[in-house]
């Protein structure tokens, strides 16, 4: 397969893993790298101390292109953004914030900046600024999401902007890449079916949890505070659920789920550990190794993309 995505980043698929915080190691970047997508390592509050040695490890497992996502509410984002120079990293999304006191540094520098949005606007801003792409990113996500599902947000980026954009939220299989391909995106992200690849370190329970959910087995905790994140449901979810119902305030939520990612990643904590997950969690049935994932996604949203003209021509004629 061969478009700008894959000009871009010099991949074989124009697929990019999600940049999950504590999920996302240097190890299951290069192993999406090296399957033929573009692999990200997760940042989320890394000092540049943290992250080096991740770059570094990512370099010595693939010889292919890699990127870094780094969360600019991060204190370290300046640091982290001078460390991208440095270790001469190839791509670097962008969350939770404008990249534009780092652009035209990491474009000097000669990296691919690809800011992740979550509306036409945001979309546009990006692309006034100078980013290469953007990835647009609906509510069917996991963790912290938007307002916008991801079939309006696709299509009205894909109006919006003339630079690649790269469709996420609610992808876990080819027939999810075809209708992004159908709504004007280039180039997909993916984060939950990676959480179930061999190459992710989360804890088992977390890998467990993403293959045995049913659809409609998300919630969504912070809305009222205007922080809305997506998870699996557990003791922990039910309980901010429950707590802000009554009333409960941002800081107080916030209070009970300081380290509750962390507690999931690592320990498998089903008390107390956040399990952020996407709603394509119900899609996804097995664990595999990136090298069999991808490629077979593709070869199904091929098949359903070839069906899918056939039908169109059937109906023009």
């Amino acid at each position: 397969m061969n478009n700008r995505i894959c000009d871009l980043f010099k991949t074989e698929y124009p697929l990019i893993q999600g940049g999950m915080a504590w999920a996302a190691t240097a190890e299951l970047a290069a192993a999406v790298s090296n399957a033929g997508g573009l692999g990200l390592i997760g940042s989320g509050a890394m000092t540049a101390e943290l992250l080096r040695p991740q770059i570094r490890r990512a370099r010595q497992l693939t010889d292919h292109n890699f990127g870094v996502n780094i969360m600019l509410m991060n204190p370290a984002a300046a640091e982290l953004a001078q460390l991208l120079i440095e270790e001469h990293v190839p791509v670097v999304t962008t969350g939770a914030g404008s990249p534009g006191k780092f652009l035209a540094a990491w474009h000097k520098a000669g990296l691919i900046v690809v800011p992740v949005v979550a509306s036409a606007g945001q979309a546009k801003r990006m692309e006034n600024l100078g980013a290469d792409a953007v990835v647009c990113e609906g509510q069917e996500a996991g963790g912290h999401i938007g307002e916008l599902s991801s079939v309006v947000l696709w299509n009205a980026v894909a109006q919006a902007v003339s630079i690649p954009v790269i469709g996420a939220g609610g992808i876990a299989d080819g027939r999810g890449i075809a209708a992004a391909f159908a709504l004007g995106c280039e180039g997909v992200q993916l984060g939950t079916r990676f959480l179930a690849s061999a190459e992710c370190w989360v804890n088992q329970n977390y890998k467990d949890l993403v293959v045995k959910a049913r659809d409609i087995d998300t919630v969504v905790t912070g809305r009222s505070g205007g922080h809305p994140v997506r998870a699996l449901k557990t003791r922990l979810e039910r309980e901010l659920l429950k707590l802000e119902k009554n009333g409960a305030t941002f800081e107080e939520l916030e209070a009970i789920s300081v380290g509750s990612l962390r507690k999931a990643v690592l320990d498998g904590d089903l008390n107390e550990g956040s399990f952020m997950a996407g709603q394509s969690a119900g899609l996804i049935k097995d664990i595999k190794p990136c090298a069999e994932i991808i490629p077979a996604m593709f070869k199904e949203a091929s098949q359903v993309l070839s069906q899918t003209s056939t039908a169109c021509q059937a109906w023009a004629d």
